[in-house]
């Protein structure tokens, strides 16, 4: 089976197909993790994307019924250089060409991910088409010209109803306004002994705070933050009902949740040329003077100058690009950072920021 990449700009890259036979269009992006493809594809911030993947063999472990970070394959395709089909893992019951056809996402490899990872980073991440199937050049530039790339994601990659993890040893509940969660971001707050609820993208702060919640988390999730005109409002009146004190009810915003954050506060967001995906991504704690290697997938960032005065301050700064990686409230129990704390797939370095926000459930300061 042939497969083709074909790239906004009309470059084509042709190798062969694996997955499912089909076609689908996304953003080309690329991601610099070895390990972790099965809880890449499953993240729901990967959503209508097109994943290089740029370590050369992929599938080597196959897949398991343990690293799925969601119901299913929230990517609309993956390209490598090379695929493993028979895998070696005692966890693994399926190798990744069958679950890629099982989920209806179309793969290609024996392509150069080198050159299309070069290419992503002078110009930026494009459009493109995915195909397993035959179309000529002229027919892939209508395909890809043709269909336009939603930037509201967030809206669709949450609950789509109010969901409840209760904890028999929970000692907090906490309310999640779920953008595309990750599972291992849940279980991090569930495994520190908070019972969770989460709710879908849409829900009014009213009944946010009608639960009396010990504290706020905002999640990761897909598209451009600016497109989430109705969360920024939610975020500004749970932040403005956010104070120190005895009832106090701290906020904690990764990724998505880091950028709402921002632009309730007055804030801006930008796109990323090419974004931070993978997790070998340096951070730099200002409050704590270390450095941390993190797990990241977004494509926009927050504007430092634009945050000056409105009541935030930087504290994490991207090592690679200089570009802000964590914010805290100068009065209020807020803080967020852009990266993703639970580390999966990645190392376990921030997991401190969890800790953090129970802390502050219990009375702490930042």
């Amino acid at each position: 089976m042939k497969g083709t990449i074909y790239m906004e700009d009309g470059t084509i890259y042709k190798g062969m197909g694996f997955g499912a036979e089909g076609t689908r269009v996304g953003e080309l992006v690329f991601n610099t993790a070895m390990t972790g493809y099965q809880k890449t594809l499953t993240d729901p911030s990967y959503k209508e994307q097109v994943i290089v993947m740029t370590y050369p063999l992929i599938g080597n472990y196959g897949i398991n019924n343990t690293d799925n970070e969601s119901a299913g394959i929230h990517a609309f395709g993956i390209v490598v250089a090379d695929v493993c089909f028979t895998p070696s893992n005692w966890k693994s019951v399926m190798n990744i060409d069958r679950w890629l056809k099982e989920q209806k996402v179309p793969g290609v490899y024996h392509v150069d991910t080198r050159e299309i990872t070069r290419k992503l980073r002078y110009s930026g991440n494009q459009k493109c088409v995915i195909t397993t199937e035959n179309f000529s050049s002229d027919a892939l530039r209508k395909i890809c010209t043709g269909e336009k790339l939603r930037t509201d994601q967030m809206k669709y990659a949450g609950v789509k109803e109010i969901e409840n993890w209760d904890n028999p040893k929970g000692k907090y509940r906490v309310a999640v306004l779920d953008f595309g969660v990750k599972q291992s971001i849940l279980k991090e707050l569930y495994n520190r002994g908070c019972s969770l609820t989460l709710f879908p993208y849409g829900t009014k702060a009213r009944t946010v705070l009608e639960m009396q919640p010990d504290g706020v988390f905002l999640t990761n999730g897909p598209g451009d933050p600016e497109a989430a005109e109705e969360a920024v409002i939610v975020v500004e009146k749970l932040i403005t009902n956010s104070n120190y004190g005895p009832d106090q009810m701290p906020v904690f915003g990764i990724c998505m949740g880091h950028q709402l954050i921002a632009l309730s506060q007055g804030g801006s967001t930008y796109k990323l040329k090419y974004g931070h995906r993978g997790c070998n991504h340096g951070v730099f704690d200002k409050n704590s003077g270390r450095s941390y290697i993190t797990s990241q997938n977004h494509g926009f960032a927050v504007k430092a100058e634009s945050i000056v005065l409105k009541g935030l301050e930087v504290t994490h700064l991207n090592l690679n690009d200089g570009t802000v990686e964590g914010m805290q409230h100068l009065s209020k129990p807020v803080f967020s950072v852009q990266f993703h704390p639970e580390s999966n797939p990645g190392p376990d370095d921030t997991g401190y920021l969890f800790d953090k926000f129970i802390t502050l459930m219990e009375g702490g300061r930042l």
